[in-house]
């Protein structure tokens, strides 16, 4: 895939600009419903975004060191890398969403959740959008970024935030369907 980086860069911000404010409006509703699930080992809306949290913990400050550290230039084009381009397509939600394996340490299911998750998250989708923003200045192809599976593999900068902020669309989608 190739595409224009601030292309890239903005429309990535629309995507968590609207999951924000998806969770704002979470903040009006009764736990009984962000707490329901639709079946017993389904997630309710509340699960959907503490396992974004979790992603979040792991890829936040990763991105964010990575950008720090930089001191490369910023380019036209962003030219995604063939295993950064499959994993971030994969997340993209489908009409008939493909259930995924999660590891056991990022499977909120049965945890104890109130709304302190809606501010948590938002928080955090604050942070991707200075990231966002802090991108700008820098080579999405060069600055590199190791995944929360293993430190052996790196992805591109700009694949990250696509396989991060797909990941995030994929599960808002599937909390709005408990609603």
């Amino acid at each position: 895939m190739k595409i224009l980086s601030k292309q890239l860069l903005d429309d990535l911000k629309v995507i968590t600009e609207q999951n924000i404010q998806f969770t704002e409006n979470l903040l009006n509703e009764a736990d009984e419903k962000l707490n329901f699930r639709l079946s017993e080992k389904s997630w309710s809306v509340l699960e959907c975004l503490e396992h974004l949290i979790r992603y979040g913990n792991f890829y936040i400050p990763e991105i964010s060191k990575r950008i720090e550290i930089s001191d490369t230039k910023s380019t036209d084009i962003f030219n995604s890398g063939v295993l950064g381009n499959y994993f971030a397509n994969s997340m993209l939600p489908k009409e008939k969403l493909n259930t995924m394996k999660t590891f056991k340490s990022m499977d909120p299911l049965h945890s104890k959740l109130d709304k302190s998750v809606l501010n948590e998250f938002i928080a955090q989708q604050k942070q991707l959008i200075h990231l966002l923003n802090d991108a700008e200045n820098i080579d999405l192809n060069k600055v590199r970024t190791s995944i929360s599976i293993t430190k052996l593999i790196q992805l591109k900068l700009g694949d990250t935030f696509r396989f991060v902020i797909y990941h995030n669309l994929r599960h808002v989608e599937q909390a709005k369907k408990n609603l």
